[in-house]
C-alpha cells in the first residue's frame, strides 16, 4: 500500500548529546517539534519505518563501501557510540526480515542494491529514534546511502532509489512509514564544525517542500561541498524521501541553525493526501 507517512529530520549527536548546552527556549521548541513529529508517525499506524540515514563509518568503510545499503536482520542493537557521550542508553530495536527482503527484492528490479543481515545504528539512527520511537519497539528498515567516501553517487541515482523505495512500499500490505535523516549544510569533524550556512539550507528546504525535482536535482558536489560542508552531501537521504512520495506537497516544521548542535536542525513532512 501506498507510504502511510513520510518526512526527515536532523540526527546530529549534539541533539542529545549536548542538549544541556544549547539556549534552552530554542531546544524545547526543537525538541516540541520532534514531539509532533513523533504524534505524526504514530497517527499513521506504521507496521514498520524506513530510516534512511547516512553512513558515518560505522558499519561500512573505504574496504566495502556500498552506494545504498538496506538492513535485513531482525533486530538491531545501538548506539554505536559512547552512551554517555550521546545521551542515548543502550538499545535493541526489532527489525522486519521478512518486509525488507520482499521490499528490497522490488527495489533490485530498477536500482541496485546491498543488504545486510547485520547492523550497528550509530547516531544517524540512534538520535532520530529516541524521539520517534522512545520506546524502541516499533520494527526498523535501516537503509544506507554513502554520503562520506567519494565516489558519491550521482544525485538523480538517489532520486532514483527513492522512487524504487517509494515503490516497493506500494506494493507490500505493510503500512510503512518513511523518514530520511542528515545535514542540511555542516561541516562536523572540521575546523568549521559549528558553522552553518542557514541561508543555503532554507533554500534546499524550499526546494524540497515544493517537490521541485529539476531544483532538488541542479546542485552539483563541488558547490555543495563549498556551500554546505562536506556534511551537506547528505542531501541525498532527503531526496530519496522526496522522490518516493510522487510529487506530494512538503511542509517545515522546524529549521534553525543551533551552532553547539552544528546544524540547521530541521523537521518537515510531506502530506501525503495531496500527492
Amino acid at each position: 500500500m501506498p507510504l502511510v507517512f513520510a518526512g526527515v529530520c536532523s540526527h546530529a549527536p549534539g541533539i542529545t548529546g549536548r542538549a544541556h548546552l544549547a539556549d534552552p527556549d530554542q531546544k524545547d521548541r526543537l525538541y516540541r517539534a520532534f514531539g509532533d513529529l513523533r504524534e505524526q508517525l504514530e497517527a499513521s499506524k506504521p507496521d514498520a519505518l524506513v530510516v534512511v540515514a547516512a553512513e558515518h563509518f560505522a558499519n561500512f568503510f573505504m574496504n566495502n563501501m556500498p552506494s545504498f545499503a538496506v538492513g535485513m536482520a531482525d533486530r538491531y542493537e545501538g548506539p554505536i557510540e559512547d552512551p554517555d557521550w550521546l545521551n542515548i542508553g543502550k538499545f535493541t530495536a526489532p527489525g522486519n526480515p521478512d518486509l525488507s527482503k520482499r521490499m528490497i527484492t522490488e527495489m533490485m528490479n530498477t536500482v541496485d542494491v546491498s543488504y545486510a543481515e547485520e547492523w550497528l545504528f550509530d547516531h544517524g539512527i540512534a538520535v532520530p529514534l529516541s524521539f520517534l520511537t522512545p520506546g524502541f519497539d516499533l520494527p526498523i528498515i535501516p537503509v544506507n546511502i554513502n554520503c562520506q567516501g567519494p565516489p558519491l553517487a550521482p544525485l538523480h541515482r538517489a532520486w532514483a532509489f527513492g522512487e524504487a523505495l517509494g515503490r516497493a512500499a506500494e506494493l507490500v500490505p505493510e503500512r510503512v512509514a518513511v523518514i530520511g535523516t542528515g545535514g542540511i549544510s555542516h561541516w562536523p569533524a572540521t575546523p568549521d564544525s559549528g558553522r552553518i550556512n542557514e541561508a543555503w539550507d532554507h533554500d534546499f528546504m524550499d526546494r524540497w517542500c515544493r517537490n521541485d525535482k529539476d531544483a532538488l536535482l541542479d546542485y552539483d558536489d563541488l558547490t555543495v561541498y563549498a556551500d554546505a560542508g562536506q556534511g551537506g552531501f547528505e542531501i541525498r537521504t532527503f531526496l530519496s524521501i522526496s522522490a518516493a512520495v510522487n510529487g506530494a506537497p512538503g511542509t517545515v516544521h522546524f529549521c534553525e541553525p543551533i551552532p553547539i548542535f552544528a546544524v540547521s536542525c530541521t523537521t518537515a513532512t510531506y502530506d501525503l493526501s495531496a500527492g
